[in-house]
């Protein structure tokens, strides 16, 4: 999503970079070349943002991106994003390697260090991996940098040989003069390239010339993390690094009241206990020692007005704002209150959606070294900017005074969007002489997490005497993550993200989308989990949806393609989703099929769920059918994988996620009572990618949106029972 980040759009609006014409760079791009460090061919593009991107309240946006091509033709992309597992650093490389006329091989990559002038996301602003918008930001600008370098090498050799450069051609690094038999590699010319005029105009490759693009390439990170030597956060070694481990106060807004640590000190390994406003440290030669000394420690504390807060209260308080709190509307289309009144019957129901963690496999960990006049922070984060200016404003250094150095992330979901951990390990590195790594543990993690919104959603539709639907009406009450991640971007009281996808993709002719705040007690935060807005409306609009085609009487395939006439993409995964499925065909008993539909991140993407329900009520998911339309694809093999994992990611919350509050204390822990998917639980999984040549929308994302009201449609398709909250309660499905 440009959902998730930047202010909202329509469907039917595309970004610029497909509007751009790819004879010529954007006027608010602009190319630099110019000579490398060594020798060789510098190539700094500027990149153009959005169309209608309103967060830089100071002018155009055109940081840089750079691609160095060395003596010995090796061309290295400082990359703008991070990898967290979702395939940029191949995907990426492929961009410019298409255009430049290379082998995927032939490219290298470094992390770029923090700076949002230079390596922001052209999709957002600033520098973030996220929203699903690495291709999305990138796919243009990228395959234009490597034009413009592969135009200039051309040109470099044609003007060495005193020929037509349109008598040129290149191809695997290497510039051909076919009529002589002269060639020249890339890094022969690099140089000389370096002093061509900059090309105003560059011709991009149409689709069908591609031969890179849309291929399955292997991965160039794969090899790393097969042998043990990709590096990620928590593999930081440094001299005389010293390992902690931290306890916040365990009811969030609470602080720390008195701590003894006489016992901690006493343990092997502890070199010392800090202390902070709300939290306390073991600093240790290693994890070990670090987690017996924390054990050790006797701590009391001042747990603050939240002490008994409980999810109960909450959703009281939402119930509360859903009746009577004055909602800011999102979407008016048609005259929702006369088409009410006309209507031959209404259908209403509410949806809740719990509090969802992260778990990301790699634990958080930040490793930072403070002296007095400079700071070095080792961390996996999605925002790399953030990250040095909290180190910053902690240490009170100016920014160029703070490095921080990029690793992979072992999972982001959108935690590491957030910098608390960051902050707290330079607070913590502040008080100890040398390098340290501040790790948090599993409980720590679960229950200090920035969590998935609570949400609490109002239907309410009209339908006629032949089952069609006259009106919808959507009322969402949540909290507000854009107010707090992305200020500027909250206007007029609207988070866009929480209404994002709150009509689904359907074409309602009278039409009423509302949002409604809800204030969660201070300490207690809500953020990003993997999308946000589409994950909680794509679950209750499409159960809201099949609960009025039941009403109807009609198939849910085919009441759903009614509502999508001006909509071929969404129609077209509609129907291949269910021809792949075998829609209509006979299951057993206590065994059944859902659909789901959505359009978010630029991406359609249709889900078939099959399900067989146990006397027990448990819910066994034996197969997931999935259609995707995500335009051009970059390639096929990290869609497919990208869809699995989000499946995996998404159906783990809809079977087991929840986080819950009890006397202010989240009362999950570790994978014991925040369960995730177990191998033999594991369905089938069948992906099925729609041949586009639309812009390329995001695939991080959208499965994970989609698989759980696909599961919840097929557990009513199975038992008559209609689930409209999560995670799904066996105990309503005993003998059903």
């Amino acid at each position: 999503m440009l959902n998730a980040f930047a202010p909202a759009r329509t469907s039917s609006e595309a970004p610029e970079f497909a509007e751009t014409p790819a004879a010529g760079l954007s006027r608010r791009s602009f190319l630099v070349a110019g000579l490398a460090a060594g020798g060789g061919l510098l190539l700094s593009i500027g990149l153009p943002k959005f169309a209608g991107e309103a967060l830089a309240a100071d002018g155009p946006f055109a940081p840089d991106a750079f691609i160095r091509i060395g003596s010995d033709g090796a061309v290295t992309l400082v990359m703008p994003q991070v990898e967290m597992g979702q395939g940029t650093y191949t995907s990426l490389p492929m961009l410019i390697a298409e255009e430049l006329q290379i082998d995927l091989s032939q490219v290298r990559l470094e992390h770029a260090p923090p700076d949002d002038k230079l390596y922001g996301n052209p999709a957002i602003g600033f520098q973030v991996t996220g929203g699903s918008t690495s291709i999305r930001g990138f796919y243009e600008p990228l395959r234009k940098a490597g034009a413009s370098a592969r135009t200039m090498l051309v040109a470099a050799a044609a003007q060495m040989w005193g020929v037509d450069p349109a008598a040129c051609d290149a191809a695997h690094g290497v510039v051909l003069h076919p009529a002589s038999g002269r060639q020249a590699s890339y890094g022969s010319l690099a140089e000389k390239a370096a002093a061509m005029p900059v090309p105003k105009d560059v011709a991009l490759k149409p689709v069908d010339k591609f031969t890179l693009i849309g291929t399955p390439a292997k991965r160039l990170d794969a090899a790393g993390k097969v042998d043990g030597t990709a590096a990620y956060g928590i593999d930081v070694k440094l001299p005389g690094l010293k390992v902690a481990t931290v306890a916040a106060c365990p009811v969030f807004g609470g602080k720390l009241k008195s701590v003894d640590d006489t016992d901690a000190r006493a343990v092997k390994g502890v070199r010392q206990v800090v202390k902070l406003d709300d939290a306390v440290a073991v600093v240790a030669d290693h994890m070990g020692a670090a987690k017996k000394g924390l054990a050790a420690l006797k701590i009391e504390w001042d747990e603050g007005p939240n002490a008994t807060l409980s999810t109960e209260e909450i959703v009281r308080q939402m119930e509360a704002l859903a009746a009577t709190g004055p909602g800011v509307d999102d979407k008016k289309v048609g005259d929702v209150e006369a088409a009410e009144r006309a209507a031959a019957r209404t259908v209403k129901a509410t949806y809740q959606m719990p509090f969802l963690a992260h778990t990301t496999m790699e634990p958080l960990n930040c490793t930072v070294h403070v002296r007095p006049d400079a700071c070095e922070v080792w961390v996996g984060s999605q925002v790399l900017s953030r990250a040095q200016a909290t180190a910053a404003e902690v240490t009170g250094l100016p920014r160029e005074k703070v490095t921080v150095h990029n690793h992979l992330l072992g999972g982001g979901f959108g935690r590491r969007l957030e910098v608390d951990s960051v902050t707290q390990a330079v607070k913590i590195a502040k008080q100890v002489d040398g390098p340290v790594k501040v790790v948090w543990t599993r409980e720590e993690d679960i229950q200090h997490d920035i969590y998935r919104p609570y949400y609490y959603d109002q239907f309410a539709a009209g339908l006629d005497a032949q089952g069609k639907v006259t009106s919808f009406r959507h009322r969402v009450v949540g909290s507000s993550i854009v107010a707090r991640w992305l200020p500027q971007a909250f206007t007029n009281g609207l988070d866009f993200d929480a209404v994002d996808g709150a009509a689904g993709p359907y074409g309602f002719a009278n039409l009423h989308v509302d949002y409604v705040r809800h204030m969660l007690p201070q300490g207690l935060e809500t953020g990003w989990w993997r999308g946000v807005g589409v994950t909680h409306n794509a679950f209750v609009v499409e159960g809201f949806v099949d609960e009025l085609a039941v009403e109807a009487k009609a198939d849910p395939v085919a009441f759903r393609r009614e509502l999508l006439a001006n909509d071929a993409r969404a129609r077209g995964v509609l129907d291949l989703a269910a021809q792949k499925a075998g829609w209509s065909g006979a299951l057993p008993a206590r065994s059944g099929r859902g659909v789901s539909l959505l359009l978010g991140f630029g991406t359609y993407m249709a889900q078939v769920a099959e399900v067989e329900i146990g006397k027990d009520g448990a819910v066994k998911v034996s197969r997931i059918v999935c259609a995707v339309d995500c335009g051009v694809v970059i390639n096929p093999d990290t869609v497919k994988a990208q869809v699995q994992g989000g499946i995996v990611y998404g159906l783990s919350a809809a079977l087991y996620g929840q986080i819950t509050l009890k006397d202010g204390r989240v009362e999950q822990s570790n994978f014991d009572s925040y369960q995730a998917l177990r191998i033999e639980e594991m369905p089938a999984i069948e992906v099925h990618i729609v041949e586009s040549r639309e812009a390329p929308g995001g695939i991080g994302e959208p499965s994970t949106s989609g698989v759980a009201p696909a599961v919840v449609n097929a557990v009513f398709a199975a038992t008559g029972q209609r689930l409209r909250q999560l995670p799904i309660d066996p105990d309503r499905l005993k003998g059903a």
